[in-house]
């Protein structure tokens, strides 16, 4: 299982909507994400760029992307940002694998 954290802005329709009929959103969403095998963590409105930042996770990114795909053509939002997300432990797994590989890789140099 991946985790996914998704920020979204909603059009000028959906703020009306929800100020002439409020409604759970989390509620909604989570059953959409539990409809692709997945399990939302949290759910937040927010002030800045993004009206909205869910914390999700989901078995594979095939599962991910048919939600992501569900959401964005439901035509509510007018962003839609995606950013894959690691535990610590999957973090480290990286730092060792990079300890102990010889890539040969050398950064651009200006000689």
């Amino acid at each position: 299982m991946g985790y996914y954290m998704l920020q979204w802005s909603y059009k000028d329709k959906q703020y009306q909507a929800m100020v002439d009929k409020p409604q759970d959103r989390e509620k909604l969403v989570a059953k959409a994400v539990e409809s692709f095998g997945g399990k939302l963590h949290s759910f937040f409105f927010a002030f800045g760029d993004f009206d909205g930042v869910g914390i999700m996770e989901f078995p594979d990114n095939e599962s991910a992307t048919a939600f992501l795909l569900t959401i964005g053509g439901g035509g509510a939002v007018s962003k839609l940002m995606t950013t894959v997300l690691m535990t610590p432990a999957e973090a480290k797994k990286a730092m060792k694998k990079a300890q102990g590989t010889k890539s040969g890789y050398q950064p651009p140099s200006g000689a």
